[in-house]
C-alpha cells in the first residue's frame, strides 16, 4: 500500500457520483480541489465536504480562492474578499500627517482578509486555500496582474506575511505561488509556456526574495509554469534545480511543494516534447513535487484521463519506476487543519469576525 498519497483531483459537479467516490478512495488521491462549478450554496457546499471527509478523512480539500477576480465562492454570504492589489495601494496611503499609518492598515486588512478567507472557507469544510499570491507586479503579467500584492518584494513579503497570520488564526494554511516568480513575463501559462530571460542572481534578488524572508512561516510553495532559461531548461516545476538545489537546499524550504494544474496547456512542455498527464506527474514528483494538481479533466470523457494516471502512478510504483516518499506524505498530512471549525453561525456573530470585516478595504 502506498505511503504517499500524491495527487490532488477534481470532480465534475455539486455531489459526488459513483467515479468521484471511487477515485478519492484510491491510495494514491491525496485531496480534492474545487472550481465554481462545484459551487451551489454553502448548505451544498458543506454536505459535499462531509461526504469527501467520509470516504477519506485524511483528503485534502483545497481550492483557488484569493480574493479578487481568482474567488471561486461568491454568494450565500462569502465576503467577497478585495484583489491583492487593494492591500498594496493602501500601504501607500498615509493619513495627513500619519507617515506610516497606511502600513499600519494594509496589515491589519491584510491579516484580517486572512482571517475571513480562511474561517468563511474551514465553516463549510474546506481545508486549504492556495493563497497568497507572491508574484511581484511588474506591469507585464495579464494572468497575474491585479493578484500581486506590489512590485517591492519587501513589501509583497510584509502583507504576505499578515495575510499567512490571519489565516493561521483561522487554521488554515498557506501556499506562496508562483515559485520563483511569474511576474515579469507576459505569456498566460494557461495558454502558452512563458520564458523569462533573466539570470538567477537578478532572480533571487527580486522576485525570489518572498520565498527567502517567508521561509519560517510558508507551509507550501507552488512554482511556476514558465522556464527561466539562464537557470534550467525545463519549466520551474519539473526542474530539480529549481526545487531541490534552489528551494529546499538554498532557501531551506521545508512545507510542500504543489505543481500547477498541470492540464493547463504549458503544464506539460518539456524538453521540446509535450508529456502525457502521467508522464507530467511522475516527471514532477521526480523533479521535487510532493504533489501534483490534475484539474478540470473529470469533466472530460468522464473522467477517464484521471483514471489512466491512476493506473500509470500505480503501475510505475509496481515497478519501481517511481518511489512514494514518506517525509511527502507527512508534509502532506501537515497541511489538514488541527483545530475544530466554528460553524458558520458561530461564526458570522463573533467579534474577532465581525472586526475583521470592519478592517477590510
Amino acid at each position: 500500500m502506498s505511503i504517499h498519497a500524491p495527487l490532488i483531483l477534481d470532480i465534475e459537479g455539486t455531489s459526488l457520483n459513483a467515479d468521484d467516490r471511487r477515485r478519492l478512495a484510491h491510495p494514491l488521491t491525496g485531496g480534492m480541489i474545487l472550481f465554481g462549478r462545484n459551487w451551489q450554496s454553502r448548505a451544498q457546499l458543506s454536505d459535499l465536504c462531509a461526504e469527501v471527509k467520509s470516504i477519506r478523512p485524511d483528503l485534502l480539500i483545497a481550492v483557488d480562492h484569493e480574493g479578487g477576480r481568482v474567488q471561486r465562492f461568491r454568494t450565500d454570504g462569502f465576503t467577497h474578499l478585495p484583489p491583492m492589489r487593494a492591500l498594496g495601494e493602501l500601504w501607500a496611503q498615509d493619513a495627513q500627517g500619519q507617515p506610516g499609518s497606511g502600513v499600519l492598515k494594509a496589515c491589519e486588512a491584510a491579516t484580517s482578509a486572512g482571517f475571513v478567507l480562511g474561517s468563511e472557507l474551514r465553516a463549510c469544510g474546506v481545508d486549504f486555500s492556495f493563497t497568497p499570491v507572491l508574484d511581484l507586479d511588474h506591469g507585464e503579467s495579464g494572468v497575474i496582474g491585479d493578484r500581486a500584492f506590489a512590485r517591492d518584494p519587501r513589501v509583497v513579503s510584509l502583507l504576505a506575511r499578515s495575510l499567512m497570520h490571519g489565516l493561521l488564526q483561522a487554521g488554515m494554511g498557506n501556499c506562496g505561488k508562483h515559485f520563483p516568480g511569474h511576474g515579469a513575463v507576459k505569456a498566460d501559462s494557461h495558454v502558452a509556456l512563458p520564458v523569462d530571460k533573466r539570470g538567477l542572481k537578478t532572480i533571487l534578488a527580486d522576485d525570489a526574495q518572498p520565498y527567502r524572508w517567508l521561509g519560517s512561516v510558508l507551509t507550501a510553495v507552488m512554482p511556476a509554469h514558465v522556464i527561466y532559461s539562464k537557470v534550467d531548461s525545463r519549466p520551474a516545476g519539473f526542474s530539480p534545480r529549481w526545487l531541490q538545489d534552489i528551494l529546499r537546499r538554498q532557501l531551506g524550504f521545508q512545507g510542500v511543494v504543489f505543481t500547477d494544474d498541470l492540464s493547463m496547456a504549458a503544464a506539460r512542455q518539456m524538453d521540446g516534447r509535450t508529456l502525457s498527464y502521467a508522464q507530467a506527474v511522475i516527471t514532477a514528483l521526480e523533479a521535487g513535487c510532493d504533489m501534483a494538481l490534475l484539474c478540470n479533466r473529470s469533466t472530460v470523457n468522464g473522467g477517464t484521463e484521471l483514471d489512466e494516471v491512476l493506473d500509470a502512478l500505480a503501475e510505475a510504483q509496481l515497478k519501481g519506476h517511481w518511489m512514494p516518499s514518506e517525509i511527502s506524505e507527512e508534509r502532506r498530512l501537515n497541511l489538514l487543519p488541527r483545530s475544530p471549525a466554528r460553524p458558520w453561525d458561530e461564526l458570522v456573530r463573533s467579534s474577532d469576525y465581525m472586526q475583521a470585516l470592519d478592517r477590510l478595504p
